[in-house]
């Protein structure tokens, strides 16, 4: 198989799956795949065998839902359309509304005898442990859901959920810190409501992640508002160290001393959270990891990394190599599934990486490749 692709595990995909499972079942919470992560559709039938619900912020997202994974979406988006609403409407069992205006808007449309979905409001704790300001939704400022000084004392009657998403690849125990802020704010309403979303970020699948911390606090909330069904929709946690990303090298350049390998993959168009969190992905070369070379004996070979495409700024580095690349030489960039396979893009006209799947028999099955007509499609 050429390069650049995207390989994922099922077997690690599957470990995964099981742990999910085994927390939810734990814990009494219900646990669903949010699509802004991971939407590799043809793996649905193995997400199916563990979960039955997924979480979607568009039309498109929610109609894979409805349509290729079988059920329907629990949906929240930070505005929906008079255009895209009717098709939110219909794939989905639970909207949630990012402002009580959008609320008043929209509510209306989803009570007719054809369609009863559970409606919700997303609210804003103003606390959350987020260090990186990109990803943290609770910043002073924030777009993102309402304040409890905002919220009426009696919620609007169609309302049965608030939702809150607060982590980002955050442990147990942040979680169970931001929960007593959750609880400080919003507690007075809870007799009103049927559900409680927690939203994503829970990364439980994560090495050293507090498991049981995760369940006993959910199983402690329970206690306290048995009446209120609890859903956790992370991402990450269901692809995290499922698979990689194989790229080549296509050429070696040096400019003022410093040596650049040029890949046949672009971190701007295939792997852009190295540059918007930003970090350093983890490399492997000839099956062993690669170390930056701030972290080596100057008796290594440092390369930086660059992307194949025209962005200046599309390259990482630098990394201390055993030995002097060569063109052709693999380099593996490791756990690359998720969010990087959502968000590729054809910048520049560069092909998305194909797609693999390594099935449990060790067989490895190529699901997509791309070509010109990708490129060429996204502009008509």
């Amino acid at each position: 198989m050429h390069t650049p692709y995207y390989i994922l595990d099922e077997n690690r995909l599957r470990r995964n799956l099981r742990l999910i499972s085994s927390v939810a079942e734990r814990s009494g919470a219900e646990i669903i795949l949010a699509f802004k992560a991971f939407a590799l559709w043809r793996t649905f039938p193995i997400f199916r065998e563990y979960i039955s619900h997924t979480t979607a912020s568009s039309p498109d997202e929610a109609r894979l839902a409805l349509e290729e994974f079988g059920s329907p979406a629990h949906t929240y988006s930070p505005a929906y359309t008079e255009a895209d609403f009717p098709e939110i409407l219909r794939c989905s069992s639970h909207i949630t509304f990012n402002s009580l205006t959008q609320f008043q808007r929209f509510a209306p449309l989803a009570d007719y005898p054809q369609q009863h979905p559970s409606l919700g409001l997303r609210v804003n704790p103003e606390y959350s442990e987020i260090e990186t300001d990109l990803y943290n939704p609770c910043a002073p400022g924030s777009r993102f859901g309402i304040l409890a000084s905002d919220l009426p004392a009696r919620l609007p009657a169609a309302v049965e959920g608030f939702h809150i998403h607060c982590h980002c690849e955050s442990s147990a125990e942040a979680f169970a810190r931001t929960l007593r802020h959750i609880e400080a704010k919003f507690a007075p309403w809870f007799p009103q409501l049927k559900w409680i979303n927690f939203g994503g970020g829970h990364l439980m699948t994560r090495a050293g992640y507090n498991v049981e911390l995760l369940v006993q606090t959910l199983r402690a909330f329970h206690s306290r508002y048995p009446h209120l069904r609890m859903i956790l929709e992370p991402g990450s946690a269901f692809a995290w160290q499922t698979g990689d990303l194989v790229a080549s090298v296509v050429d070696i350049v040096v400019n003022h001393g410093i040596t650049t390998a040029i890949l046949d993959v672009s971190f701007t168009c295939h792997m852009p959270d190295c540059l918007e969190m930003p970090y350093h992905p983890a490399i492997s070369l000839d099956g062993q990891r690669v170390p930056l070379a701030d972290d080596t004996p100057t008796t290594s070979y440092p390369y930086r990394l660059g992307g194949n495409s025209c962005l200046s700024g599309d390259f990482m580095g630098t990394w201390a190599f055993p030995r002097r690349l060569q063109i052709g030489d693999i380099i593996v960039f490791d756990d690359m599934i998720h969010y990087t396979t959502v968000k590729t893009t054809t910048f520049n006209g560069i092909h998305h990486p194909s797609i693999a799947i390594k099935r449990l028999d060790g067989h490895v099955q190529l699901l997509r490749e791309y070509s010109y007509d990708d490129y060429r499609n996204r502009m008509d």
